[in-house]
């Protein structure tokens, strides 16, 4: 299995229009081949002391896939393509961490 996480972090006031161009995605990431779990998170509020705000700019893409194959190609599928050129004016960074279970 692959796991997925994606900081992403929108331009300042931009990250409710981006969440709402990355949910309308959603559905199709959802329905390819290999995909476990697909969704963004943000700073839960109230949360524990404890937690490290990422802030009001940003959300993360939590990811889980059935094979670096699986994954490969919803990397490089039309709709993510079509994402990706809806929001990239609109992003000032994007981190991808693409990790495997220790067990």
């Amino acid at each position: 299995m692959i796991h997925v996480i994606a900081v992403i972090t929108a331009k300042p006031g931009l990250r409710k229009q981006v969440l709402e161009i990355f949910n309308a995605n959603v559905p199709a990431c959802r329905a390819e081949q290999g995909c476990i779990e697909y969704g963004a998170t943000v700073d839960a509020d109230p949360a524990l002391p404890v937690q490290t705000r990422w802030g009001e700019d940003t959300f993360v893409v939590l990811e889980k896939w059935e094979s670096m194959k699986a994954l490969g190609a919803h990397a490089t599928s039309p709709h993510m393509a079509a994402y990706g050129a809806k929001v990239k004016e609109m992003l000032a960074s994007r981190v991808v961490h693409i990790m495997t279970p220790t067990s």
